[in-house]
């Protein structure tokens, strides 16, 4: 097995996401490897359950089972790793740490056993003595080391053989017959045996918590950068929305600009018409004013009294009095703001409704309608994207997660963390259930729709009644028919949110809900209605926004 580890190269043993040797290997649907904690973390904090290799996306979280032979071979590749490590740093610290013989005078060969009793380090010659003097014989002997005299108790001058547990020191024989009498004392080798298995278990718990804070990290990493791009889709959604309040106002102002301006037109015309017939009326006031004068001095009697009588009649006049060139621009302004505040006020909720519903779509999946749930009486398309209820019961199999009474079906796909969204075409029909559910809920029987028995659902009956199924029902007054539906949950949030997609309005939001268990989205298309509600639910392909 060493010789295969040596044949294929480190990079080969590592996962694409801790960039460390794999830990329980797993092997999911596209081929590629990862540590079983690393890829169930990137799903948990990524919404779909995509491949961080080739990006393959997967419609409902792979099975994760251990890849025995990949782990295997990664074992032995880490064992072989630390061998090497150790004989490395094993050789090193021999280097920096050899010991010389004591007794040799010109040049001091290396030691290769050290002896307890003389206290002295000897080489291969020098220690012959002790193999073959019956006396030495009987000297402990060990391997090579310095200092010696640090190996002995300080007390009895004898070899520090033992360990007392319940002092926790280093004791020779003599010390268990005097002062450590009585107390716990095993060989020193035992001891250290044990410490070093203790000494191990806390270099992988360390190791566990460096993985674990590296995982953190990453994970936190992810976060910022989730965050930055939601904060620079509420950026781009600011400036769209501002920028059109902006340009309502300006629209506002050039139009009351050019009221008031068409209005003094309005005036100004008519004062100068006014002014064209006080200049007529004068012109003919004066020439009767000049006939008059010129008669006045006429001393001629019978000549005075025939031009008086040939004097013609006085030219007619307007009454003046009341003409008046009107010019109140009073309440212009008042009334052109509380205009343009009604007018902004409805393009803001255009707008934000317009950005929420953008927002929401960015978290678009794909679901497909799951056959095993559906009642008799409902016909799914081969695909899995449409419903239709007929009056024939289909000949299906019994199954327990079967609805048996109520017309309905659920998402193939089933969501236990994050946020989800999915859109379904109700165009042409007069009824209609849709929604999430628990996983869990009862399919047998009638069934009440209601958040308490795992149902968070609206509907429509007689082809304009709408209805937010919150227990009791809420009724909803809707400016338009929706065609388009779009479901939005957040986990975290607890709250489950319906739109209407073409008129990018919100129908209704289930707030403050407890998901303790996996969500499963909900349809029923309902009865058919002798023909009248025969269209089929249609569900969406994704339509990811930027």
């Amino acid at each position: 097995m060493a010789a295969a580890c040596s044949l294929v190269s480190e990079d080969q043993f590592l996962c694409s996401i801790c960039l460390d040797v794999f830990t329980d290997p797993v092997t999911i649907p596209c081929g590629h490897n990862f540590c079983k904690n690393c890829i169930t973390q990137h799903w948990t904090v990524n919404v779909q359950n995509k491949c961080p290799m080739c990006a393959d996306v997967f419609d409902r979280r792979p099975e994760l089972r251990v890849n025995t032979f990949i782990s295997v071979m990664a074992d032995q590749f880490r064992q072989s790793a630390v061998q090497e490590a150790s004989s490395s740093s094993e050789q090193q610290a021999a280097k920096t740490a050899e010991v010389l013989c004591d007794v040799c005078t010109d040049t001091r060969l290396k030691a290769v056993k050290s002896c307890l009793v003389c206290l002295t380090s000897y080489c291969e010659t020098h220690l012959e003595p002790h193999h073959r003097v019956p006396g030495l014989k009987r000297h402990q002997l060990m391997g090579p080391v310095k200092n010696l005299e640090d190996r002995l108790c300080k007390k009895h001058d004898r070899p520090l053989e033992l360990f007392c547990q319940t002092d926790q020191v280093c004791v020779c024989q003599f010390c268990t017959e005097s002062d450590h009498k009585r107390h716990a004392t095993i060989p020193l080798i035992k001891e250290y045996q044990r410490q070093k298995a203790e000494l191990q278990k806390t270099e992988a718990g360390i190791q566990q918590m460096i993985e674990e804070r590296r995982l953190k990290m990453d994970q936190i990493r992810e976060s910022v950068k989730l965050s930055k791009e939601e904060a620079d889709r509420e950026t781009a959604a600011s400036v769209q929305v501002f920028t059109a309040l902006i340009q309502s106002v300006e629209r506002g102002l050039a139009q009351l600009t050019h009221m008031i301006e068409e209005k003094q037109k309005s005036i100004e015309e008519q004062a100068e018409g006014f002014i064209k017939e006080l200049e007529e009326e004068i012109c003919e006031l004066m020439k009767r004013s000049s006939e008059v004068e010129q008669l006045s001095h006429t001393e001629d009697q019978l000549l005075f009294l025939q031009s008086f009588l040939s004097l013609n009649a006085a030219p007619p006049t307007k009454d003046w009095t009341e003409v008046r060139v009107h010019s109140s621009y009073e309440g212009t302004v008042r009334r052109a703001v509380a205009q343009l505040e009604e007018t902004l006020s409805e393009q803001i909720k255009k707008l934000c409704a317009e950005v929420e519903l953008k927002r929401v779509q960015q978290f678009a999946v794909d679901v497909t309608l799951d056959p095993d749930t559906a009642s008799p009486y409902l016909t799914l398309s081969e695909d899995g994207k449409q419903v239709q209820c007929g009056e024939i019961q289909q000949p299906v199999p019994d199954n327990p997660k079967r609805f048996s009474v109520c017309n309905g079906v659920l998402g193939k796909q089933t969501f236990s963390s994050g946020r989800f969204y999915f859109e379904v075409q109700v165009r042409g029909k007069t009824e209609w259930d849709l929604g999430v559910v628990r996983e869990s809920i009862s399919r047998r029987g009638k069934i009440r729709l209601s958040p308490n028995n795992g149902f968070w659902t609206i509907w429509l009956r007689n082809g304009n009644q709408y209805k937010a199924l919150a227990g009791p029902g809420i009724l909803l007054s809707l400016r338009s028919q929706p065609e388009k539906v779009g479901v939005f949950v957040d986990h975290e949030e607890g709250l489950v949110s319906f739109y209407d997609v073409d008129a990018a309005a919100l129908i209704y939001s289930f707030v403050g809900c407890n998901f303790t268990e996996s969500l499963c989205p909900y349809f029923s298309p309902c009865c058919d209605n002798g023909g009248i509600n025969t269209a089929p639910m249609i569900l969406l392909h994704p339509r990811h926004t930027n």
